[in-house]
């Protein structure tokens, strides 16, 4: 399992041209805490974050409830015993125009992630679908998107960075959270980063 709390900022990164959607995870330090690779031809999304690229250790699950459905739930569980850790929810509708998810614990959402800005998420996701030009959509537009609890407070931010040939996203911690808060968190910006690369 990763290891509890972390040393942000953290970075994403996963590369444009590749057949199979996968990005690596490392810490402030340089330390590579995940590589997350997608699985293909699946009529139910499935994804599985491993410890290395040689994907020899598998350590976490995140499946979807349901086949192609804009408000699927994905569930999070440890790859080794299956302890289930949450899940996250798409909103459907609030997600058309700008990212809008669901941190769950059982049903109960203990965090919402969103979308800061539509217009941007918007513009660098058609940029980006234009040959050639898409190359450069990376160093235009850089979508956010905040961690809040229910209540208000924002807990993480999420911003791409400029990048060639390759999506980069940094993460930050704004404010403290227990571990396994930080955990689900983690994985469910995983999950939404996958869903969300074709509009950013």
């Amino acid at each position: 399992m990763i290891r509890f709390p972390l040393a942000y900022p953290l970075s994403m990164s996963f590369k444009i041209v590749t057949f199979v959607p996968q990005f690596t995870i490392h810490d402030a330090n340089g330390q590579m805490l995940a590589y997350v690779r997608q699985k293909l031809f699946k009529l139910k999304e499935a994804v599985t974050v491993f410890a290395d690229e040689g994907q020899i250790q598998p350590l976490y699950t995140l499946k979807a409830d349901r086949i192609l459905d804009w408000s699927a739930r994905y569930d999070i569980a440890s790859a080794s015993n299956g302890r289930p850790i949450g899940a996250v929810k798409r909103q459907g509708m609030k997600s058309l125009w700008k990212a809008h998810y669901d941190v769950l614990v059982g049903d109960q959402p203990v965090y919402e992630v969103r979308g800061e800005s539509v217009l941007v998420n918007v513009l660098d996701g058609i940029l980006e679908q234009i040959p050639i030009i898409g190359m450069f959509s990376g160093y235009v537009f850089h979508p956010a998107y905040v961690v809040a609890r229910p209540d208000g407070p924002t807990v993480m931010r999420l911003v791409k960075e400029p990048a060639f040939f390759e999506g980069r996203f940094k993460l930050d911690r704004l404010e403290h959270v227990v571990s396994e808060d930080e955990e689900r968190i983690l994985l469910s910006l995983v999950m939404m980063v996958l869903l969300e690369r074709g509009r950013g």
